[in-house]
């Protein structure tokens, strides 16, 4: 695990890093790619990084980086759509503990959830990270990618 300074250093470059790259394009889907790539390959306790979309009422999978996915995630189950409803990021230590959790892959111990909201403050969509370890996020993870999404 990392410790706490290098996470916060580690986050602050990947910031630094993505203002950089992201000037490229406004789209938001090159965006997301970018965020999920960095991310994953940066980040030693990431498993599984991408983004759920809301599309015509569904969380369908976006960008990603990681083992296969679920396409769509049911309706008003899991950690995602927790996060849907409430418009405010969560980070589950034991998603096995977490009722009506959705399995996409059983190697996945903890997971961090956090919203994307446009300029009405409405959910469109959740960045979604999950690792093989037990209560993987910290506060800082928390903090750092609300920042990031921000950046989409």
């Amino acid at each position: 695990m990392i410790s706490q300074k290098n996470l916060e250093s580690r986050y602050e470059r990947i910031v630094n890093q993505l203002q950089g790259l992201l000037r490229a394009t406004d789209n938001r889907t090159a965006r997301m790619a970018t965020i999920a790539a960095l991310l994953h390959h940066k980040m030693p306790h990431f498993f599984w990084t991408g983004f759920y979309l809301l599309m015509n009422d569904k969380l369908i999978v976006g960008p990603y980086q990681g083992p296969l996915a679920c396409q769509i995630l049911e309706k008003g189950k899991g950690v995602c759509w927790a996060c849907i409803r409430k418009e405010k990021a969560i980070n589950v230590p034991d998603v096995h503990k977490f009722p009506g959790h959705i399995p996409c892959d059983a190697r996945s111990n903890s997971e961090i959830v956090v919203p994307l909201i446009d300029q009405k403050s409405e959910a469109w969509g959740v960045l979604d990270v999950d690792s093989r370890m037990f209560n993987a996020f910290s506060t800082a993870d928390q903090t750092w990618l609300e920042r990031i999404v921000k950046l989409i």
